[in-house]
């Protein structure tokens, strides 16, 4: 594969989001390494309630899929909502059903990364454990590293602290991609 395509999605409603930021440096780490890049976070994600059997003629929508549909591997981050991903991410997550007739059902394969942020380290660990159980529900292969940021008080520039596990974590993503 001589250009993959990297994916990120999450994040939240606000562009100066930690996870939104933490999205984007996993990206341009992505993209320095070779890799095509899509950010998908804000409103980019943010879509009515997934009702199952639905269709939608959201172009939004179908532009995600879409998306979806050409990515090699993904990243995914959510901030922590009292102690679990986002109704916004997981509401992104459940159009994923709109893969399930494709020959490569759901994320059947693809290696994700998975990032969650919290304003403390309990809201952040279970929010990543959160997010691997919906990405094994979804076929995905969740890297082996996954990177919990606290974005608390007294945590400086949380993301930019955390730069050194992003990068080991998109290299896994990418790693897995040469196999």
């Amino acid at each position: 594969m001589s250009k993959p395509h990297i994916v990120a999605l999450g994040g939240t409603s606000r562009p100066e989001s930690a996870t939104g930021r933490a999205l984007a440096h996993c990206l341009a780490l992505a993209e320095a390494r070779g890799a095509r890049v899509t950010l998908l976070t804000g409103e980019a994600i943010n879509f009515p309630h997934y009702e199952l059997g639905c269709t939608t003629g959201d172009p939004r929508v179908a532009h995600f899929v879409s998306v979806l549909r050409d990515a090699d591997g993904l990243i995914v981050g959510s901030p922590g909502y009292h102690g679990s991903l986002s109704g916004m991410v997981k509401n992104a997550l459940d159009y994923a059903e709109l893969l399930r007739g494709d020959a490569r059902v759901y994320f059947d394969g693809m290696p994700v990364g998975l990032v969650a942020t919290a304003g403390g380290w309990q809201a952040a660990v279970s929010t990543l454990a959160a997010l691997r159980t919906v990405i094994h529900a979804l076929r995905g292969w969740p890297t082996p590293l996954g990177v919990a940021i606290n974005t608390g008080p007294g945590t400086g520039d949380a993301v930019a602290e955390a730069s050194a596990q992003l990068g080991v974590m998109v290299d896994q993503v990418l790693g897995f991609l040469r196999r």
